[in-house]
């Protein structure tokens, strides 16, 4: 359920993911080690190479602005165990290659100066450490490898391990806004990592930061979360991904749970050149108003390329989104969804009284304003410019629906005419009272 501590949240509604790492340089996604069972000192080699000459986190963060974005994830280490950050507890890090950086706290500096919230993401995963399960994980590049039946390990270590990363993440980058776990499967969860101390130390060493539901799930499991009764590791939010839920998210006693999608705009989330299945920018804005209109965030990644550049469809398409978003991101901003029927013209959000029409589709003539009570319209204007909405309610087809309040966007209410924002445009209505 909402809290204050997860207002700031629900009022950005749009965030930006950033998956970058040794990955981008085999550029076949950050599973890459994991499908093409690698193993970990074949991997070393991208180690050994990574150079990034034109890593900018002020141009990401610059971006994430254009695009109307309110807050920033990026990948402090994932599955693969290379760690962006300076951690004592391995050499397996950014500090140690030829570019000689500490990533992560250039990168929180840098979203800092822009005035974005900060987050942070980090695998429970670890594919290079030795003490990470092997040839029984589901998940791990050696799995059913032979060479690994007999291998032992060390749990304890291991956890020891990814309690101090944590601890370190939480202790030497300022104040953190978000912190982001990825992820539980099978029998890895909850406890299984410690969780409950995990959760301990976040809670103690960041008390404002928000943490997402993966401790005891993936991302389409969201745990007790959803039961209507949080465990202490819970977390504030739930996080599907790749799939947009069906409705506001609600737990089983019916009260709305806090969500946020992730998800690509392409099918990669690390940097995958031959990955050409690009989302139009009009399609992006489609759902990133659908998850307002459920009550729900938007978080839509970019992967950089082993350079650290953003690649140019990927800009092309959160520019449009931000060109958008600068006349329209009042009905974006602060919203949730209007408890109403979903208008076939599109999407309604909704803030106190104030009611947006999201219509994304044109129909055959003026364009009926349903699921609302004429008599409770007391204005409506065009967001983006200011202008009034031209009542079409005496046209010939609307005279037969009285009860329902018509507009156009031409002069004569008869007949059809262009959206004049194709992707999305909206109107902004005020009525009177509740709804």
């Amino acid at each position: 359920m909402n809290s204050k501590k997860t207002d700031w949240f629900c009022d950005a509604r749009f965030g930006m993911f950033i998956h970058w790492g040794l990955y981008a340089i085999p550029g076949q996604g950050e599973w890459y080690m994991s499908f093409d069972r690698v193993n970990a000192k074949d991997y070393e080699k991208y180690f050994n190479e990574f150079n990034p000459q034109e890593f900018d986190p002020r141009q990401w963060a610059q971006l994430a602005k254009e695009a109307g974005m309110k807050y920033i994830v990026l990948t402090a280490k994932h599955h693969d165990g290379f760690c962006l950050f300076d951690s004592k507890y391995t050499d397996y890090k950014s500090t140690n290659t030829k570019a000689g950086k500490d990533f992560i706290k250039e990168y929180v500096e840098a979203v800092r100066e822009a005035g974005l919230k900060v987050g942070i993401y980090y695998s429970l995963l670890d594919w290079h450490h030795p003490d990470y399960p092997k040839y029984n994980d589901m998940f791990h590049p050696m799995r059913e490898n032979e060479a690994y039946k007999e291998d032992k390990y060390d749990w304890d270590n291991y956890l020891n391990y990814m309690h101090g990363q944590v601890e370190e993440l939480c202790s030497n980058y300022g104040k953190l806004d978000l912190l982001w776990f990825d992820f539980s499967y099978g029998d890895m969860k909850g406890e299984k990592w410690k969780a409950t101390e995990l959760m301990e130390m976040v809670r103690r060493l960041q008390p404002e930061a928000l943490v997402n539901d993966r401790l005891e799930g993936g991302g389409s499991s969201h745990g007790s979360i959803m039961e209507g009764t949080p465990s202490k590791i819970a977390g504030d939010f739930a996080s599907p991904e790749q799939c947009m839920p069906t409705s506001e998210l609600c737990n089983k006693k019916g009260e709305p749970v806090v969500w946020e999608l992730c998800t690509t705009i392409n099918d990669s989330w690390g940097y995958v050149p031959s990955d050409r299945n690009y989302k139009s920018a009009e399609f992006l804005i489609h759902k990133l108003v659908e998850c307002v209109s459920k009550s729900g965030n938007l978080i839509l990644n970019v992967g950089p390329d082993a350079q650290g550049r953003i690649p140019k469809e990927q800009v092309e398409a959160l520019r449009q989104i931000g060109a958008w978003m600068k006349m329209n991101g009042e009905s974006i901003y602060g919203c949730e969804g209007a408890k109403l029927p979903r208008p076939e013209w599109g999407r309604y959000t909704q803030k106190e009284n104030i009611l947006y029409a999201h219509i994304m589709e044109a129909p055959i003539g003026p364009i009926p304003i349903t699921g609302v009570a004429k008599e409770q319209i007391e204005s409506i204007r065009v967001l983006w410019d200011g202008s009034e909405a031209k009542d079409a309610s005496l046209a010939l087809g609307p005279r037969k629906h009285p009860e329902t309040k018509f507009i156009t966007f031409g002069n004569n209410g008869n007949f059809t005419y262009p959206l004049p924002i194709e992707a999305d445009t909206v109107l902004k209505i005020v009525v009177k009272g509740n709804l």
